[in-house]
């Protein structure tokens, strides 16, 4: 007995002893860690905007040093989407004063960037050691930037010449910029283009999913015959004359698109446009073209009606009416010009479309075209009524325009296929243009790599360094080349990189703060410059998309020979208005 109450007693006392020195050990440990350094701040780029996905490494005496980042420990983090950093690092009691610590920040078409450190740097709250830290990088002009500036101007001029469909030159493209990035950008950093996650961010899906959502909506209410019927009322009111009949569809479509977005206008109107082209025997391009130019220049008159002026109003806090007043009128003067420049253009193809018996023509139509279920499309406008009440307001909901528009389509979509007055597949599948969303993703694709690459923020700094600090320079130099940028590229992203810059200028130049002319440069720029090519805005592909579904397709030099004439004319109808008045 005597023996076990030794052993027991033995066996406790070696165990105490055990966790006594694991206590110890760990308690010297972690006296002997001593300090903790959190480093934090954000990366920006010349333009001070935000530096996604930038390597940042800690260096200690030049060699990397572990740390800690959301409680992992690497040599290694990322910058977030919007260019920030945080970490965390362990140094020994008095380390930090022989040691030279450096942040090492790099990123491909950077250069890199050494930040150093000293105590001095650092809040001290007891073992804890706080700075706040922000770098700027500036760009440089390495293999990634050419190989994704030749291969965007290969696609395009794909695209241009009708070498192949635009959207398998799409996708071409954009799959080439990441297969290069994870080959030959694994084995040499330098050739790193676009990750791609950053590639799917690219994707802009506000504008995927509210096309998609207009798409059922319009394929819903096809079954209505609302189409042919507006077909009739637009010949009845034009009394058979098919240039009135043009100048009425433009007009409506540009006051339309300056309350919705252009794209829904055109969602809408081009299927009206084609029903009465048909009735008359001419080509539909012949009303499509002028009213997708109509769009686009009705949307420049307010904040909500092109995605440039969103971004502008966004980025400035210019209000709903600073863009009516400082717009609308140059814009009503924009689409006097499109009326006068539409009938010399279109004038011979607008006389093969004359009718002999026009009462009779009009009572034909009237026959013909009549509403085929007034049900289906009572639903329909109540549904559109309340898509187009929250796109007028969504910025007192603070949400963005795709979703009312999928709302609408669900509701709608769901009423007739209860309903049995539209049949599920046939509206997805003929209806919804796939080849349209899907080029608009993968040009997307193929224009964040660009921006990533440093092309857009190189004609940027063009701009700045040319326009020196003189007012008329600078207005003529943001106009001019947000046009004809724009009548090429998306201008979405274009605009984004040209908002510092713009912002830079209204603040340095004398007098540009005034009356905030700069920023009307860039939205009539942006907004215009789009009508220059098939490809330069939302509303021209949607449309020229509808109408190749259904039999009548357009070149692009075709489309180009058309409305970039008339682009060059409206931008230098703004360009003598913002001299004259501001």
């Amino acid at each position: 007995m005597k023996r076990k109450i030794l052993l027991i007693l033995g066996l406790v006392l070696v165990l105490s002893s055990f966790l006594f020195s694991v206590n110890l050990s760990s308690a010297s440990e972690e006296k002997a860690v001593g300090d903790t350094f959190f480093i934090s701040g954000t990366i920006v780029d010349s333009h001070k905007e935000p530096v996604k996905e930038a390597k940042v490494k800690v260096l200690l005496n030049g060699e990397p040093h572990k740390m800690i980042v959301e409680h992992k420990e690497g040599e290694e983090t990322e910058t977030s989407s919007h260019g920030t950093y945080q970490l965390e690092l362990k140094l020994l009691p008095g380390q930090i004063d022989a040691s030279k610590i450096q942040l090492e920040i790099s990123k491909t078409s950077y250069k890199k960037t050494h930040v150093d450190f000293s105590k001095e740097n650092f809040a001290q709250k007891g073992q804890n050691f706080y700075s706040v830290k922000d770098v700027s990088m500036s760009r440089v002009l390495g293999p990634a930037f050419w190989i994704a500036s030749v291969v965007f101007l290969i696609i395009y001029a794909l695209i241009s010449f009708e070498l192949l469909h635009r959207t398998v030159a799409a996708m071409i493209g954009a799959a080439l910029m990441l297969i290069i990035t994870y080959t030959f950008g694994t084995l040499n950093p330098d050739f790193h283009i676009i990750s791609y996650e950053r590639a799917i961010s690219a994707i802009d899906m506000n504008v995927i999913f509210l096309l998609m959502g207009m798409m059922i909506i319009v394929g819903v209410l096809k079954h209505t015959g609302v189409f042919q019927w507006c077909a009739y009322m637009s010949y009845k009111l034009a009394k058979g004359n098919v240039a009135v009949l043009a100048v009425i569809s433009c007009f409506f479509i540009a006051i339309t698109s300056a309350f919705l977005d252009n794209v829904t206008t055109m969602l809408l109107y081009t299927p009206v446009l084609i029903e009465i082209a048909l009735a008359l025997k001419i080509s539909p391009l012949t009303l499509l073209i002028p009213g997708v130019m109509a769009s686009n220049v009705g949307g420049t008159a307010t904040l909500i009606g092109d995605p440039p002026n969103i971004m502008i109003g966004s980025y400035t806090g210019l209000t709903f009416m600073q863009f009516v007043y400082n717009l609308t009128l140059v814009c009503i003067i924009a689409m006097i010009a499109l009326v006068i420049y539409n009938n010399f253009f279109y004038r011979k193809a607008y006389a093969k479309a004359k009718v002999e018996d026009v009462d009779g023509f009009i009572a034909f139509l009237k026959e013909e075209y009549k509403i085929t279920d007034k049900t289906l499309l009572g639903y329909g406008f109540f549904v559109m009524a309340l898509v187009v009440s929250f796109f007028i307001t969504h910025g007192f909901w603070h949400m963005e325009v795709s979703i009312p528009a999928l709302f609408g389509a669900g509701l709608l979509f769901t009423y007739a296929i209860l309903t049995k007055k539209v049949k599920m597949l046939e509206l997805i599948e003929k209806d919804i243009e796939w080849t349209t969303l899907l080029f608009f993703m993968f040009l997307f694709v193929i224009v964040g790599a660009v921006e990533e690459a440093g092309l857009l923020a190189v004609i940027a700094d063009w701009v700045l360094n040319v326009s020196q600090g003189n007012l008329v320079a600078a207005i003529c130099m943001i106009l001019w080349v947000s046009a004809i940028m724009s009548a090429f590229i998306d201008n979405i992203p274009f605009t984004a990189t040209m908002l510092p810059i713009t912002a830079y200028l209204t603040k340095v130049i004398p007098g540009a703060a005034d009356d905030n002319v700069l920023w009307w440069a860039l939205s009539l720029g942006a907004c215009l410059g789009g009508n220059g090519t098939m490809i330069g805005a939302s509303a021209n592909v949607v449309t020229m998309g509808i109408a190749e579904a259904a039999g009548h397709r357009i070149k692009f030099f075709a489309f180009m020979k058309y409305a970039f004439a008339y682009m060059l004319i409206s931008v230098a109808i703004c360009n003598v208005w913002l001299l004259l008045f501001y």
